[in-house]
């Protein structure tokens, strides 16, 4: 019998994730600004800078699952990759330091790949680790990874505003303090997980969790079962079908900053928000939601979707968000503002595919993944995601800038319809994998 009580090595890796993600959104949601405002980079270069890095995080995610899994164990590379992220950050200060030198593409491009290196190690392998704090079928896992998330978001929350606030002035200089307080939140959750991770993060048999990957009884790996290759079938398919929500959601840190920017109505009680502000609406709403959906899928009981359905609903949901922007869109490049109501409510209906989606996805990957290849599987989940925010980086050099662009013959005149791109990529993907939803839990379920 499971107890209601999480272990509190869950709090560790709360408190190191979310810390860690205050130091990613500080950065991120300033970087495709400072590209453009203070580098003078134009949009389609910075478009294409800000998803090779994106991409670039997630891609290495299974180069790092896989060195966990044969080399290194969770435990050391989730302190290689916060150690590599801290120096990072500190590059993408420097750079903002010497914005106006040459000395500022160099430290750009060191402190991107870094970083990039950094979450590889970092971010597949401590979700495996909160995987392992429980037995595999115990029933709190799927609420441990919701809680998680949460931790995530409260760091998205904290980080974008920070970074905001301190970063985005009108003052080309001023970057340099977003990114500063980029590296002090990595460096502060490295410290964290370091002085607790031996005392909490124990398996529920009381072994430390982290250590390098345990062999067959005669010494040599364990071969793949018939059931074991089913269920890695079902996890690379349901990675390939979330490259189309995160190509579409990741458009928040660049063509949805650029919409805020330039066509927004910014203005309240005489003030006006910064663009960058706009990406905390996605933690709030995570923070508000995210208790709602765990309390509908308890409820729900036998008749809880599937994981298959619950993701091409969260594909729909993307769809309808670009919807709403699309036609709010309509008649921008005229000088019309758009009002305010229109982006939260766009940013309401991501959040809760993102809820559908992603904490779903990454307990999926933890319960179906063959214990020899957790990491490198929960790799795979975060490449497709890199895959995607390179895709996002492509597609948002589409944004409408003074000329007509094409896409797969989709003549794209105005920025309704470039968001209209984004409406038949999620409505198309969430309906075939409701379609196909049956044939994908068999696989799950072998």
């Amino acid at each position: 019998m499971n107890s209601t009580k999480h272990p509190k090595g869950l709090v560790v890796l709360f408190s190191t994730e979310m810390f860690e993600r205050i130091s990613f959104y500080s950065m991120r949601s300033i970087l495709i600004l400072y590209l453009t405002k203070s580098l003078l980079f134009d949009k389609a270069l910075a478009s294409e800078i800000y998803g090779s890095y994106a991409g670039g995080v997630y891609v290495m995610a299974i180069f790092g699952g896989f060195i966990a899994d044969q080399f290194m164990g969770t435990r050391r590379s989730v302190i290689l990759g916060g150690f590599l992220m801290a120096i990072g950050q500190f590059f993408m200060y420097l750079s903002a330091t010497y914005y106006n030198t040459h000395q500022a593409i160099p430290f750009l491009y060191a402190g991107l790949s870094v970083l990039a290196l950094g979450n590889g190690f970092l971010k597949p392998n401590i979700s495996v680790m909160l995987g392992d704090l429980y037995h595999k079928n115990d029933n709190r896992i799927d609420s441990a990874f919701t809680i998680f998330y949460m931790g995530i978001n409260i760091g998205s929350l904290v980080g974008t505003m920070v970074s905001s606030i301190l970063g985005e002035t009108g003052n080309p200089a001023d970057f340099r303090w977003g990114f500063l307080t980029a590296c002090l939140g990595m460096i502060i959750g490295l410290i964290i997980f370091i002085i607790y991770k031996k005392r909490y993060l124990k398996t529920p048999t009381g072994d430390l969790i982290g250590n390098r990957p345990l062999k067959s009884e005669n010494g040599k790996k364990a071969k793949l079962t018939t059931g074991d290759k089913k269920r890695i079938a079902a996890i690379v398919i349901m990675c390939c079908v979330t490259v189309f929500f995160w190509s579409a959601f990741e458009q928040s840190g660049i063509s949805l900053t650029f919409l805020a920017d330039e066509h927004i109505n910014r203005e309240i009680f005489g003030l006006t928000i910064p663009a960058s502000i706009f990406q905390i609406i996605n933690p709030i709403a995570i923070l508000l939601f995210a208790p709602v959906f765990v309390l509908i899928w308890n409820k729900l009981g036998n008749k809880n979707p599937s994981v298959p359905v619950k993701m091409g609903i969260g594909l729909c949901l993307v769809g309808l968000g670009f919807l709403l922007i699309s036609l709010a869109s309509i008649g921008a490049e005229s000088g019309r503002k758009i009002g305010i109501i229109w982006i939260v409510l766009m940013y309401f209906l991501h959040t809760w595919g993102e809820l559908s989606i992603s904490p779903v996805g990454l307990s999926m990957v933890k319960k179906l993944s063959p214990v020899k290849l957790v990491s490198l599987l929960m790799g795979v989940w975060f490449l497709t995601a890199g895959i995607a925010n390179k895709t996002a980086g492509v597609l948002a050099k589409l944004y409408p800038d003074n000329s007509s662009k094409m896409f797969l013959g989709y003549e794209i005149n105005t920025i309704s319809d470039f968001y209209m791109i984004f409406v038949y990529l999620s409505f198309l993907s969430g309906i075939l994998l409701l379609i196909t939803s049956k044939q994908i839990n068999k696989l799950m379920n072998s």
